[in-house]
């Protein structure tokens, strides 16, 4: 097996610190330098936890993979087109959002971000006869660049007169264009493809959203 490097917190320098984005040299060996851009403390990097802290970490944010049952029970998978600054464009993507400090440490902490955030993007509230579960607790974005990790949340939610769509709650830097509910076959399709309707590429998290709901995995 080979020996993995060893990063530790005395050689991370901090090269750039803005509210919103933070950057870190990782000195994993003399002379030999990676960089983080992240959200994260200094103290909170994953690169510096040793292997069981690793595996207990909690992620930055949870993203919801939406599914929408109509009056006639045919499920539909809810997405969105959110301007993502970095592409310049409005990507299909699904609800997501950080979790608040204040739920850290908390067991229900995806769970609880999901139902807020699926509120606030979408206008739909998570009821108690509605699904909500965990897909997976921690994915990664882009380790190659970052850090930064989201939970993979499911919500099976009916649809009904109480549940106006809505994307009026966006805060923030947020911007919204508009939804879509796609079938089992418009979302085959859309994968297929890998371009939205308009012919423009789309996330991993939305294609993790896509195979998701076509593999009918969330039925099981």
């Amino acid at each position: 097996m080979t020996q993995k490097p060893e990063i530790k917190k005395e050689n991370v320098e901090t090269l750039l610190e803005t509210r919103f984005v933070k950057l870190y040299d990782l000195q994993y060996a003399p002379g030999k330098h990676y960089y983080d851009a992240t959200r994260r403390e200094k103290d909170e990097l994953v690169a510096v936890k040793n292997d069981e802290e690793f595996r207990n970490m909690a992620p930055d944010a949870a993203t919801c993979i939406l599914i929408v049952i109509s009056e006639s029970g045919e499920p539909r998978l809810y997405l969105q087109y959110e301007y993502r600054y970095p592409a310049g464009q409005f990507l299909l993507s699904p609800p997501a959002g950080l979790i608040d400090s204040a739920d850290k440490g908390r067991d229900d902490a995806v769970e609880i971000t999901a139902v807020r955030e699926i509120f606030e993007e979408t206008g739909i509230r998570v009821g108690s006869d509605d699904r909500l579960f965990t897909v997976n607790p921690l994915v990664f974005s882009s380790p190659g660049l970052t850090d930064e990790c989201n939970a993979l949340v499911c919500a099976v939610v009916a649809e009904n007169a109480q549940s106006g769509f809505s994307q009026k709650g966006a805060e923030g830097s947020e911007v919204f264009d508009g939804f879509v509910l796609l079938t089992r076959d418009e979302a085959a399709r859309i994968l297929k493809e890998g371009r939205d309707d308009s012919g423009n590429f789309y996330s991993v998290y939305t294609w993790a959203a896509l195979i998701y709901f076509v593999s009918g995995l969330w039925e099981q």
